[in-house]
């Protein structure tokens, strides 16, 4: 790649692998809230203020932390305190997110601020072939840093599927068509810093948990609307990935019809009726032709029954999904994201309906709120997992 990580950018990695569950706590409460006093960061964690103290301290010393600020008044008289704050550009991660055609790739600094971004067309599902173009693209990105390209500490690469965050294996991608692939290890193979794989739902929590919309909420889901129907659960304060590394996976509850196939080869699931290629591939048959899914759209904005009632369909059995996993986890926020909120007005009247009619009592206070989402928003999850495992 183009630069070698510096030294000192790799006894900041090694202090932030290193340090103490407390430690990490004040980390991420520096990382997500700053500025921020230590009696604030003391409550947030549960930590006493000498405790938050000196998990500070080496952060400081590692310039990782800053506490050169001006002082802030606390709202109690005669009382100042000086915060701390992260320092955004102690180090630089990527963010790769990988697509069915293509990769989308920024550099953050630890504030998940794009520094950088490119795409690359994907030409191959070959998981050589793609952790190959991972690794261009992490070279092109690289090459943009300019001076902060030393500064590189960690790579995060989300995909779609069952991943297994620990060992970076692809377990099953229904959309790359891999099934036990050691993209983890093949990615280490060609990059010169540590990698972290994740399933891309997961990766786009961990971002809206720590810098978006989640912030602050205890507990919160993700659904996201596109060519898969996919959750991403945090819940009492952390993200649910599962015993095995699977949770939350809401377009593989049998809600619908098992005559409907699922590209997954099980029936009844929820992407077989709602995902962008069912929704395609219902169209295309009422029509007797080959229909996109913007064909669809267009369609169904322009009163076409087919298209129309396809689209409800869909909505009506999202929208049951949804109704489960608030029944079942109880979160006070679900955000729909993915390239399909584009078009979400098409969905939005059956999936409301169909959610009122099966959310279960006091279980219907949970705020449903649309939030579209960029790939490049999907890639800045990829780096924000990486911030995350720098601490562990």
């Amino acid at each position: 790649m183009h630069e070698s990580t510096d030294d000192e950018t790799r006894r900041r990695v090694a202090l932030l692998g290193s340090s103490s569950d407390a430690a990490t706590r004040v980390f991420t409460a520096v990382l997500t809230r700053s500025p921020i006093s230590r009696i604030e960061v003391a409550r947030l964690t549960g930590l006493s203020q000498a405790a938050v103290t000196k998990a500070v301290t080496p952060l400081v010393a590692a310039g990782i932390v800053s506490d050169a600020l001006d002082p802030q008044l606390t709202g109690l008289p005669g009382r100042p305190v000086s915060p701390v704050a992260i320092v955004p550009d102690a180090v630089v991660t990527l963010g790769v997110k990988v697509n069915v055609d293509e990769l989308i790739g920024v550099a953050t600094d630890l504030t998940t601020r794009v520094i950088a971004s490119e795409r690359l067309p994907l030409a191959s599902h070959d998981p050589a072939a793609v952790a190959d173009a991972v690794a261009d693209l992490c070279d092109r990105l690289q090459e943009r840093l300019g001076a902060l390209a030393s500064r590189l500490a960690r790579v995060g690469v989300s995909v779609s599927g069952d991943v297994d965050r620990t060992t970076g294996v692809v377990r099953d991608s229904t959309l790359m068509g891999w099934r036990a692939v050691p993209f983890g290890a093949m990615l280490r193979e060609r990059l010169p810093v540590d990698v972290v794989v994740q399933n891309d739902v997961s990766a786009l929590t961990v971002g809206e948990h720590w810098f978006g919309v989640g912030l602050g909420t205890r507990s919160f889901a993700i659904v996201t609307i596109g060519r898969g129907i996919g959750s991403g659960l945090h819940l009492n304060g952390d993200v649910v990935e599962g015993a095995y590394g699977v949770a939350g996976e809401i377009g593989h509850l049998p809600l619908t019809s098992p005559d409907r196939i699922c590209a997954c080869g099980r029936r009844g699931c929820v992407e077989a009726v709602a995902a962008t290629s069912a929704i395609e591939a219902a169209v295309s048959s009422a029509h007797g032709r080959a229909v996109t899914i913007q064909d669809a759209v267009a369609l169904a904005r322009a009163g076409d029954q087919a298209a129309e009632r396809a689209f409800a369909e869909a909505g009506s059995v999202i929208g049951a999904a949804i109704a489960s996993l608030v029944n079942l986890v109880g979160p006070e926020l679900v955000i729909i994201g993915g390239e399909g909120v584009a078009h979400f007005d098409l969905f939005e009247a059956s999936l409301r309906q169909t959610y009122d009619e099966h959310v279960f009592s006091s279980a219907g206070l949970c705020r449903i709120v649309v939030r579209p989402h960029t790939f490049e928003d999907w890639a800045r999850g990829a780096a924000a997992t990486a911030i995350r495992s720098l601490a562990g």
